[in-house]
């Protein structure tokens, strides 16, 4: 009986900032200039990778691609934030939901596994220089990256599927400013028990097995540099690493808060704020991250543009 009375919604209302109207204009000048700086900073890091040949190292085939999923996933989100803030119209319909949780979920969980890929090429790289050309072939490269999307995509079909085969026949005010998994969930009359088990079942297994790999790969990293008898060699050897730890931190850090813990997010405005950093700020702060501590690629910057590094 409930079924039969039950009519589906058509479109969703993102709520997103919308009770901070007046801090709109402030908003506004916020995303744009975050979005511009990821459209800058990946973009130029692309294709400096793409046209300098002394970046033609595998490490930098992942760095690429890494750059690739921060563009891809940060503009699933910030062009539909940034057109709810000017115009003021906070629809979004039920397939561009659909499509939106689909593609969002694949890039951040490639990313996730791209990110252990990178610290298993970092092990071939300081514990195995001399195989390190035959043992990370691009045939091997490009099977690891197509192995990180197939993740990404597995898991974003399964809980994309789950989730909109739920009831949605009452209230559409998603209280976020996307379509994010758990603020969906609380919209439906459906019974979303399985939803919330395979949600964190899914998401736990897939950062628990690929933060293992690599605390595993920088576990063998340091007991090789330890075992390195000048200091300078150590210290280029911990420095080929760092930018990745840093990346790994962040991402890691708000990611498992969000989706393998969600019970831990006591309120709608800090699941935001912690949204924020993970869907757009830290999509800007890769490039950075990676072009401040890498010396390859300043030397990179200044051979592409005749600039002189002062970093």
């Amino acid at each position: 009986m409930e079924a039969a009375n039950c009519t589906p919604v058509t479109n969703f209302i993102l709520v997103g900032f919308s009770k901070h109207s007046e801090l709109r204009l402030l908003l506004i000048f916020l995303f744009l200039l975050i979005y511009t700086l990821i459209l800058l900073g990946n973009i130029s890091m692309i294709v400096l990778i793409r046209a300098d040949p002394c970046l033609n190292s595998p490490m930098y085939f992942f760095l690429m691609n890494l750059s690739i999923l921060d563009l891809c996933y940060s503009s699933v989100i910030a062009p539909k934030v940034l057109a709810n803030l000017l115009v003021q119209s906070r629809t979004i319909s039920y397939s561009g939901c659909a499509a939106q949780m689909f593609f969002f979920s694949v890039f951040v969980a490639t990313e996730g596994v791209l990110l252990a890929v990178m610290a298993y090429d970092r092990v071939h790289a300081i514990c195995y220089p001399l195989q390190y050309q035959v043992s990370m072939s691009r045939n091997v490269c490009m099977q690891l990256v197509l192995g990180s999307y197939f993740c990404g995509c597995l898991n974003s079909s399964i809980h994309t599927s789950l989730a909109f085969r739920l009831d949605f026949c009452g209230p559409n005010e998603i209280y976020h400013f996307f379509c994010d998994l758990p603020a969906l969930l609380k919209l439906s009359q459906s019974d979303t028990s399985l939803n919330e088990v395979v949600m964190i079942i899914v998401s736990a297994s897939l950062i628990v097995s690929t933060i293992l790999v690599i605390l595993l790969s920088y576990a063998y990293i340091v007991s090789t540099i330890l075992r390195i008898r000048s200091r300078e060699g150590r210290y280029k050897a911990f420095s080929t690493c760092a930018s990745h730890m840093t990346a790994v931190a962040l991402f890691y850090a708000t990611v498992f808060f969000m989706y393998a813990l969600p019970s831990a997010v006591s309120s709608p405005g800090e699941n935001q704020v912690v949204s924020v950093f993970y869907t757009l700020v830290i999509p800007m702060l890769n490039p950075m991250i990676y072009s401040l501590r890498n010396k390859d690629v300043k030397e990179a910057l200044k051979r592409r543009r005749g600039w002189k590094c002062h970093l």
